[in-house]
């Protein structure tokens, strides 16, 4: 794969048809990876022991976020047809619940101490706060600006949005939902992707404007390093035991990097498939799975194994 350590595992059909598929989020723990197939307004529950799809959610229009929480055994995804929020069961493959999400709901991030969901409203600027225990909306935190993804950091229990338009990561404190900090973030055109990786307290940052990968020092907040990345950065994951990050862009290569001991090198970059630009990684096999719209005229699942 373009000399990236990967060697390719399978191609699954995801059913459906080939319209685009948006965000992953898996839970190792049931063996159950969730994928929002947006083109078809679905929710697709893939079995990754059995390698294939077990369940097709429907009546989620443009369904662009998907996260799942295993603690409580339940997935959320974000209905930007509707301007909502969904809960499905992760038991039956059911939603259970529908609650406002703003006025284009996208990524997700949950705060597990405060029992909240946090979800990035992009075009609303706004953070939406929702109780899981009741899934009602409980807040929306202005932010001043067209927002990205949101992280959860557990070493602060921070919530963590990229404001794309102001070029900053905004820090939101779960405990009452006010912004403690605003991080420049220099460098940065259009930071949408991000990842945080508590261990080693680095946030990493994909900019859609420039094809870039920011790494910040979650200790000093500052901007430590950049690098270039394929066409159109989205997705990120990380492998903690091979210390392998993954960026996925949206022209279909996927840059790879090794974050170890705080010291962050690019391996390359690797053509994997047609807008792979979504990518969720099990770390107990280090397979990685990239979300293909169109192979050979079939929605599929493109699954990668690291090498070494």
């Amino acid at each position: 794969m373009g000399g990236l350590p990967l060697k390719q595992i399978a191609d699954v059909p995801l059913g459906g048809r080939p319209t685009r598929l948006d965000y992953a989020s898996l839970d190792p723990g049931h063996h159950l990876l969730f994928i929002a197939h947006l083109g078809d307004g679905e929710v697709v529950a893939f079995d990754t022991r059995a390698a294939r799809v077990i369940a097709r959610i429907p009546d989620v229009a443009s369904v662009h976020g998907v996260l799942a929480i295993p603690a409580i055994s339940r997935v959320y995804a974000s209905v930007t047809g509707s301007n909502e929020i969904v809960a499905i069961d992760e038991t039956t493959l059911k939603i259970t619940a529908r609650m406002p999400g703003g006025s284009y709901p996208d990524g997700m991030a949950y705060a597990p101490d405060a029992h909240k969901l946090y979800v990035s409203d992009k075009t609303g600027e706004t953070e939406t706060v929702i109780d899981i225990r009741s899934n009602t909306r409980i807040a929306t935190i202005p932010l001043a600006g067209e927002v990205g993804n949101s992280q959860y950091d557990p070493v602060s229990r921070h919530i963590f949005v990229n404001v794309q338009s102001r070029q900053q990561l905004v820090e939101i404190d779960p405990a009452n939902d006010r912004i403690v900090a605003r991080i420049n973030l220099p460098g940065a055109r259009g930071n949408h992707g991000l990842l945080i990786e508590p261990h080693q307290r680095l946030a990493f940052i994909a900019c859609e404007g420039n094809d870039k990968l920011l790494v910040l020092d979650m200790r000093t907040m500052r901007v430590t390093s950049s690098f270039d990345v394929g066409q159109d950065p989205d997705a990120l994951a990380f492998d903690p035991q091979l210390h392998l990050l993954y960026v996925a862009g949206e022209a279909g290569v996927v840059s790879l990097f090794k974050a170890d001991a705080g010291n962050v090198s690019k391996i390359g970059d690797g053509r994997i498939g047609p807008n792979a630009h979504v990518v969720a990684v099990d770390e107990s096999t280090h397979r990685a799975y990239f979300p293909l719209r169109n192979v050979q005229g079939r929605a599929t699942l493109r699954i990668m194994a690291a090498e070494g």
